[in-house]
């Protein structure tokens, strides 16, 4: 549940809007878990076909990225040392997330990614005092099979809930849509880990070429592509100063 002592942590100054977004792939230019299964784990091909198959719902989320992950036998230290050296930053996020420091737009991060990995590579990029400002919500780690995680063949993901999304980005959104007179929401993503969140906000984006956008299509779920994080920044800003409406950007895919 999003609730901290009564109150949902975004809404604690009052904020005319919440920009909630996936982490890998859309925040950063590579999605770490997919980098590690490609290079470390079962490879690109596999991964790519179960993925299609999450999109035509023949295949869960959960399942699909408990199998990625138990593929990589890699130390996790180490997952993430290689992680540092090749994910990096789109090169607009950081300028759009100083706007919103500036503007009260809190930015929640909603991943189905693993912690320890998410705040190492944020620190990295971005800086450990502005990950301070950010609230990350998202699967963890845990040892396995009495190893430690730093081991070989060691770790294994813990689920956020037992969904079938293991991080059902969906509930964390819902507690803020029943506020009354609730901030605008946003929400940004690219693959197949945002599927519950697509339709929960009141603006969508989803990145240009991917899984989101060929999920939207099929579903009819409105949405605006986005290339990088230029395209998001100029939306919202123009969104929050209230020059056009949720419905007129809507309209449009950049």
């Amino acid at each position: 549940m999003a609730q901290q002592n009564g109150t949902l942590p975004a809404m604690r100054t009052q904020p005319k809007a919440i920009f909630f977004t996936d982490f890998d792939g859309t925040i950063t230019l590579q999605d770490s878990n997919d980098y590690l299964t490609d290079n470390l784990g079962y490879g690109v091909e596999r991964r790519r076909r179960e993925n299609h198959a999450v999109l035509e719902g023949r295949l869960t989320f959960r399942d699909s990225f408990q199998w990625m992950m138990d593929s990589v036998k890699t130390p996790y230290d180490q997952c993430i040392s290689i992680l540092l050296k090749n994910v990096q930053l789109d090169p607009h996020f950081a300028e759009f997330f100083a706007w919103t420091r500036e503007n009260n737009v809190p930015v929640v991060v909603l991943s189905g990614g693993m912690q320890p990995i998410i705040r190492a590579l944020l620190a990295h990029l971005i800086g450990e005092e502005a990950v301070e400002h950010m609230q990350i919500v998202s699967n963890d780690v845990m040892p396995r099979d009495g190893k430690g995680i730093n081991e070989e063949g060691g770790w294994n993901i813990k689920f956020h809930d037992d969904s079938v999304f293991g991080h059902d980005k969906s509930l964390e959104i819902k507690p803020y849509t029943a506020l009354p007179n609730r901030p605008i929401m946003f929400y940004a993503g690219d693959g197949v880990s945002d599927l519950s969140a697509a339709k929960e906000t009141d603006l969508l984006f989803a990145k240009a070429g991917r899984d989101l956008v060929t999920y939207c299509e099929n579903e009819k779920v409105p949405f605006v592509t986005f290339n990088d994080f230029s395209d998001i920044h100029k939306v919202v800003a123009d969104v929050v100063a209230g020059k056009v409406s949720v419905k007129e950007a809507a309209k449009g895919r950049l």
